[in-house]
């Protein structure tokens, strides 16, 4: 079965997820219509810190409850970020900026 456009970024994103090994820990909730509305593609805890990655393909933007879960998320100290073709390197640069530097 071929990948949607947005699958292909969710693609993206895990590849780059898994590149980080051990200290980075997610998963996707199934969008099934049981779940609440809105929650973000990819949840993921790295070195204790909460990271909410909603997926999009081309221009396509989150929904209003989308950009409310975000922002909930947001105001809790977590980490929430929107992802496409374009910006999926930023998920990278993130994880990066809060992995503990090791002092010798």
């Amino acid at each position: 079965m071929a990948r949607t456009p947005e699958g292909k970024v969710k693609d993206k994103v895990t590849k780059q997820l898994r590149a980080f090994g051990e200290g980075v820990w997610y998963f996707s909730p199934a969008a099934n219509g049981y779940g609440r509305a809105g929650i973000p593609d990819i949840i993921v805890c790295a070195w204790g810190n909460f990271v909410a990655i909603e997926c999009k393909a081309g221009t396509n933007k989150p929904t209003v409850r989308q950009q409310q879960e975000l922002a909930t998320i947001s105001l809790a100290q977590g980490h929430a970020m929107v992802v496409n073709e374009d910006n999926v390197d930023q998920v990278t640069k993130i994880l990066s900026d809060l992995q503990p530097v090791d002092i010798v």
